[in-house]
């Protein structure tokens, strides 16, 4: 099986899109967060009897996984990436509030 792919389609945009004022590194989060939406739901999706691989960090090896870990590890990142883009907007909050005053 391969892995699903990493390119976002146009009708898997999300309400997560970033405005123009964005930060650079809060439109990564979004990309990364879509990204990470599209795992898991390629995961959740695989019947149970499919082998799934994992690609080796900086390299072009895979590694059989198991796919319930994958999926976990998976919904972690995606919550952890949805904490930070969170905190990213807060931060944007607060000073966009501390500036009108």
């Amino acid at each position: 099986m391969e892995m699903p792919s990493s390119r976002a389609h146009p009708e898997d945009s999300t309400e997560l899109v970033p405005s123009d004022n964005s930060t650079p590194h809060r439109e990564d989060l979004s990309s990364k967060m879509k990204e990470q939406k599209i795992v898991v739901d390629e995961l959740s999706n695989l019947k149970k009897n499919r082998k799934v691989y994992k690609q080796q960090q900086n390299s072009n090896i895979f590694f059989l996984s198991d796919r319930t870990e994958m999926l976990s590890e998976s919904k972690n990142t995606l919550d952890e990436l949805k904490k930070e883009y969170q905190e990213i907007e807060n931060l944007e909050k607060t000073k966009i509030k501390k500036s009108s005053s």
